[in-house]
């Protein structure tokens, strides 16, 4: 028996994964929340008085905060201030039944409280310890402040977007928290597998510590800059809606006030393209007949293409790109995204029920199992509202809690 088998899990292909989720704001309980999405049992740990920042950030109804229910999604949200030595106790007793725990906090913060690496693995030597931050455990910046925002200037990613003749411009979303919650994700199943399956009993004993620093996964996926830049001196820069190595792609106007994003990265996708345009020629012409020439005269080719569209309804557009099977898509907003035919018949959209808000509206979970799919059971819970259910599952009496409570731990 393992120490998770007990975990109360939600059903799925995790159910029995216990996860201690210690992490705040997106990217370590985003995490946890996809761990969450396929049966793992998350413990949400939060401060008593502040807790999640998720719980103050952004859109709200009726003073619940809509981040919160989507970050907290599928989790049994409790109360520790980890900072006094009793919190720091009890954490390092639900380790003991856990077999993740996810952290965000500064580097050396849970030192100074006591759960350092090697004290948690010595109190549950088949833990995984994920540790999620700006910049990551070492290096010269480790102790900076390290929001989503810096890992998206820091990573070459805000250098490339937006226009030549404007700023660099930074993403509407928490790009970076979330590239590395998918990242630190796969990080712990890959962990969980080494622990689990190996064939070495003695590495099935132990867990291990995963390092995820905000810009590097950022990093990793802006694909061979490094390469280009080492190899042929290229230093990438903005170029719009652009890309550096096929033509045409971009978003292109039409006549009704809406957008529709075109790509051709192929000479049989360009030359659908250039027959909805009605002019099956251009493919033809020197300019235009292979993808390195596109690239080349992007420029001349967008204006044409904006041309036709914004004679055009988008509706209109888009018929004619399908009828000739060329790479078009409306540009939507939400408010077209929850009524888009596509959306629907997919469910790539779902009502979860919530307790305060009667349900929430949350794109489902991603990405789709045919037999062990996973399921939001239930949206952000209220903060501390686990606490009598966790703390008895590690032995503790309602008179325990309450005394704690007083203490200003849970």
């Amino acid at each position: 028996m393992t120490v998770t088998d007990r975990a109360p899990g939600g059903g799925g292909p995790l159910d029995g994964v216990r996860v201690i989720d210690a992490a705040t704001v997106v990217a370590g309980p985003g995490i946890a929340a996809r761990l969450g999405d396929f049966g793992a049992d998350v413990i949400k740990v939060e401060h008593p008085i502040t807790g999640d920042s998720t719980r103050s950030l952004g859109w709200s109804d009726r003073g619940v905060t809509l981040w919160w229910k989507w970050i907290g999604r599928n989790k049994r949200p409790v109360t520790i201030d980890l900072a006094k030595p009793e919190g720091a106790d009890l954490l390092l007793r639900l380790a003991g039944t856990a077999d993740v725990l996810i952290e965000s906090f500064r580097p050396g913060t849970f030192e100074r409280w006591g759960l350092s690496p090697e004290v948690l693995l010595e109190r549950n030597p088949r833990l995984i310890l994920v540790r999620t931050s700006g910049f990551g455990q070492t290096g010269p910046y480790r102790n900076r402040p390290g929001f989503g925002t810096l890992a998206e200037s820091m990573s070459g990613y805000a250098h490339m977007t937006g226009f030549p003749d404007g700023p660099p411009v930074l993403p509407p979303v928490a790009l970076a928290d979330e590239v590395a919650a998918l990242l630190g994700a796969y990080a712990v199943m890959v962990a969980l597998y080494a622990r689990d399956a190996g064939d070495d009993p003695d590495a099935r004993s132990h867990g291990q510590v995963v390092h995820l620093a905000l810009f590097e996964p950022l990093f990793q996926i802006t694909g061979p800059v490094a390469a280009a830049y080492d190899r042929l001196g290229v230093l990438p820069g903005r170029i719009g809606n652009a890309i550096a190595y096929a033509a045409p792609r971009g978003s292109y106007p039409t006549k009704d006030g809406r957008w529709v994003g075109v790509s051709g990265t192929t000479d049989s996708i360009a030359r659908r393209i250039f027959a909805a345009l009605g002019r099956p020629e251009l493919i033809a012409d020197e300019r235009f007949a292979t993808n390195a020439a596109r690239v080349k005269n992007v420029k001349i080719l967008d204006e044409l293409i904006a041309e036709w569209t914004s004679q055009r309804t988008l509706d209109d557009a888009m018929e004619t790109f399908e009828r000739h099977q060329a790479a078009a898509a409306p540009i939507l907003d939400i408010e077209r995204i929850v009524a888009d035919p596509q959306y629907l018949d997919r469910g790539t959209l779902v009502r979860v029920p919530d307790q305060e808000l009667g349900d929430v509206l949350l794109a489902d979970v991603q990405p789709r199992l045919s037999r062990t799919p996973g399921r939001i059971r239930h949206a952000g819970l209220p903060k501390g509202s686990a606490n009598g259910e966790v703390f008895a599952e590690l032995g503790l009496s309602p008179e325990d809690v309450e005394r704690l409570h007083d203490l200003g731990v849970v």
